[in-house]
């Protein structure tokens, strides 16, 4: 009896849990077949209704702040509030598109983590297997120290261990995974199983020719490094901190009421040349290679 009253209760909780995104969202959800890809792609475990409804409430909250923000500046400058309309249609759209981009940023972390410790996860199965190891244990042996790799290598070790085939799992595991070197490498492994040949004489190949693109990505954002600091240098510091100079030099030689000049436009210039210097840094920072080599 006590069966009998425990599954009716779990699957009541499940349809709760499917319940919880509000009708808005699921008109929403179909104009975005994706996103049930990328969710599965950035490891997140939530349902694509829930995504897209935690998407629309953070617009919601986020555009009644700006949209306040707006109207202050508006009222500090004088300017009717008619122009308060376009920003209430041009906010929410913005924003709810950058909240869709939240499955995209997570799945360019998620390979980057995994492509770290790629390299030394593949040298690791590759030690083993030549030392005589099965390569299910090897791959559990993998399983722990690599951080991603080693998620994505338990993936495929309870796969084995529920019964499903070792080159089923390993092609399972590849088919929502990001990064296209992990890809190559399991995808070898699976290959080499089926066609009888050396897994660890075909996986040395690949990882070579990997740590060979590695090396070559590293070398190449070095060379990018320099345009890059100098382009910083000249928008994110030399032009903006002239420019104000200029502005308030000129705006001084303008007669008095013509043109108003008070503290709102440094706050919102600094605002924007902090912004700028932001951004340039985060560039540089998400175009650095990130590889344990």
């Amino acid at each position: 009896m006590a069966n009998k009253t425990k599954y009716p209760s779990q699957a009541a909780k499940l349809m709760a849990k499917h319940k919880k995104a509000s009708p808005l969202a699921e008109m929403l959800l179909p104009y975005f077949p994706e996103i049930k890809k990328k969710l599965t792609m950035a490891n997140r475990k939530e349902s694509p209704a829930e995504f897209v409804e935690k998407a629309i409430n953070s617009t919601i909250f986020i555009s009644l702040g700006l949209l306040l923000l707006t109207a202050m500046f508006l009222n500090s400058m004088s300017m009717p509030y008619i122009y308060l309309i376009l920003f209430v249609i041009v906010y929410p759209i913005l924003l709810f598109k950058y909240f869709l981009l939240y499955p995209d940023v997570a799945i360019i972390q998620r390979r980057k983590a995994i492509d770290y410790e790629i390299v030394f996860a593949g040298r690791h199965l590759v030690i083993a297997l030549r030392a005589g190891m099965p390569l299910f244990d090897a791959i559990r042996g993998g399983s722990e120290g690599y951080g991603e790799v080693s998620k994505e290598f338990n993936i495929i070790v309870e796969k084995v261990m529920i019964g499903t085939p070792i080159s089923q799992a390993i092609r399972e595991v590849a088919q929502n995974n990001p990064s296209k070197n992990f890809v190559r490498i399991i995808t070898q492994i699976a290959n080499a199983l089926s066609s009888g040949a050396n897994v660890a004489d075909s996986l040395d190949a690949v990882l070579d020719q990997i740590s060979k693109e590695q090396v070559i990505e590293l070398k190449e954002y070095g060379q990018k490094l320099t345009p890059m600091v100098m382009f910083f240098m000249i928008f994110g510091i030399i032009l903006p901190s002239l420019g104000v100079a200029f502005m308030i030099i000129l705006l001084s030689l303008i007669p008095t009421g013509k043109i108003s000049f008070n503290s709102y436009i440094l706050v919102f210039a600094f605002a924007f040349i902090a912004i700028v210097q932001f951004l340039f840094l985060a560039l540089v920072e998400s175009s650095r290679p990130k590889y344990a080599i």
